[in-house]
């Protein structure tokens, strides 16, 4: 099983825009833990959206946002 991290999916998550909810447009690394927790906790939406933030909340839970610093935009 692969587990190193997919440079692709870190982009993602570096560049996407939350298209929702209360952090419509922010980009997913800058939304605050306690609402990635709070999709952990009541679910994730369906789609691809759902499978970052679920990514998301594996790099913030396990102190891993150093991972995206190198994809956000300078």
């Amino acid at each position: 099983m692969d587990v190193s991290p997919n440079p692709r999916r870190l982009l993602a998550l570096a560049t996407t825009r939350m298209p929702f909810g209360k952090y419509k447009g922010r980009l997913l690394v800058d939304l605050p833990e306690p609402y990635v927790v709070w999709y952990h906790r009541e679910g994730y939406p369906a789609g691809d959206m759902g499978g970052l933030l679920r990514e998301l909340y594996e790099i913030k839970a396990n102190g891993l946002e150093p991972l995206l610093e190198p994809f956000r935009a300078k």
